[in-house]
């Protein structure tokens, strides 16, 4: 004969106790935070990120300014150190000419492989500095992907280490619980009949 086991916490039962009824809320509730919080919390948290990260790009592309300008420097001879290692971008000496002020020149980061006579875009700043190009979309968007699944983790952890600290403390209410129990039923088994 089989007796239903499942659900057992939620039934009321002779042998159920208080420290199950509470163990089965907190798998209720942990599960509720898990399951819904933590993405609504991931989510939002994204959200707010993206927001910002829209709103510097934006400021970015309003401070910045773009120019083509020709590569007038040599590359530095450089030995990849790895057979087929991605070169990085170098700074290299470049000329644009603007309009009513005529030709400038500057030291710029250029892409890896761009020769003398290559014509590249250069982004300048308010004061006329080199910088570098403002983000795009792609940055923004990963930038809020990876706030919000750092949140939603971060929640998770969070909610986890409540679960393990809480399932702690019950364990050790539960052992003085038996033992109260066993010292009023103990006495009754262990006495020598006559």
């Amino acid at each position: 004969m089989r007796t239903q086991v499942r659900g057992w916490r939620w039934q009321r039962n002779p042998l159920r106790r208080r420290s199950d009824v509470v163990e089965a809320w907190t798998v209720l509730v942990v599960t509720v935070l898990l399951f819904v919080v933590a993405p609504l919390a991931g989510a939002a948290a994204g959200l707010h990120a993206h927001d910002q990260a829209r709103a510097l790009a934006a400021a970015a592309r309003a401070e910045r300014h773009q120019v083509r300008a020709v590569v007038i420097g040599d590359p530095p001879r450089r030995v990849p150190a790895v057979e087929g290692d991605r070169q990085r971008p170098y700074r290299a000496e470049v000329r644009w000419t603007e309009p009513g002020k005529g030709t400038r020149t500057t030291w710029a980061r250029v892409p890896s492989g761009t020769r003398t006579g290559d014509t590249v875009s250069v982004w300048f700043d308010a004061r006329g500095r080199a910088v570098a190009p403002p983000p795009g979309d792609a940055a923004v968007w990963q930038h809020a992907v990876t706030v919000g699944v750092c949140a939603a983790g971060g929640t998770a952890a969070v909610v986890l280490f409540g679960y393990a600290v809480e399932r702690r403390i019950a364990l050790r209410r539960r052992m003085a619980e038996w033992e109260r129990a066993w010292a009023r039923t103990g006495p009754r088994w262990t006495q020598h009949q006559a």
